[in-house]
């Protein structure tokens, strides 16, 4: 499944299942898919790119099923710093595409071939300290499906918006013709904002699953964003 079935009309939420209770993390995922939710963000940080360790394959397994069986993807950012070595992994537990960041490789055209060859979709990620047109060239080089551009450091959920992504998200534009997707501190206040800058794909944690109701959460953020 392309990119371009994945944002329909351009304003498409993902929910970071990262911020989600794992307690009733399959509850809340048949919620949210019966809100209409199709496309979900799973985070995974290895404690070296980042300094958490957060979820991996082993929750990728358990949740592709269901989320696969209703039409849905899995969009993994891979906040690890040797993204090459899990990707194999990830395409067997269920991932739908792989995002890896500029700063944690050296050459992401051979990343981006790696997770091709698994049959995975490719996004190039870059932090706040990362010039967009820096990003930009290492997304051109890799043949990338989408961009992420990060409104927050790596690596904690809970994080507030920086202001100063509204600008790197409009140099971006200027500069790609991949969706651009956008992670950090998204939520009903900033989500239009966002999407006017240029982008496409917002990824929302806290925002959706701090609500007592993450579909209705999901549904609000997702109206902010038309």
């Amino acid at each position: 499944m392309g990119w371009e079935s994945w944002i329909r009309d351009g304003r498409e939420i993902e929910p970071s299942l990262y911020a989600a209770d794992f307690t009733r993390l399959g509850e809340q995922i048949d919620v949210l898919l019966a809100a209409g939710c199709r496309v979900f963000h799973f985070d995974v940080g290895d404690g070296h790119f980042i300094p958490p360790v957060t979820i991996g394959p082993v929750v990728l397994r358990a949740i592709a099923p269901m989320i696969h069986a209703a039409g849905g993807v899995i969009d993994c950012h891979l906040m690890v710093s040797d993204p090459a070595h899990h990707i194999p992994e990830f395409a067997e537990s269920g991932a739908d595409s792989v995002t890896f960041h500029v700063e944690a490789v050296a050459d992401p055209a051979d990343v981006a071939a790696a997770a091709r060859a698994h049959g995975l979709a490719v996004g190039v990620a870059f932090n706040p300290a990362t010039a967009p047109s820096r990003a930009a060239v290492d997304a051109d080089r890799a043949d990338a499906d989408m961009i992420l551009c990060m409104s927050i450091e790596p690596g904690y959920s809970g994080q507030a918006f920086m202001p100063a992504a509204i600008a790197r998200i409009e140099e971006l534009a200027g500069l790609v013709d991949i969706p651009i997707q956008v992670d950090g501190g998204i939520g009903e206040t900033n989500a239009k904002a966002v999407r006017d800058a240029g982008a496409c794909l917002l990824v929302a944690g806290n925002a959706v699953f701090a609500d007592p109701d993450p579909g209705a959460a999901y549904a609000r953020i997702r109206a902010a964003a038309a």
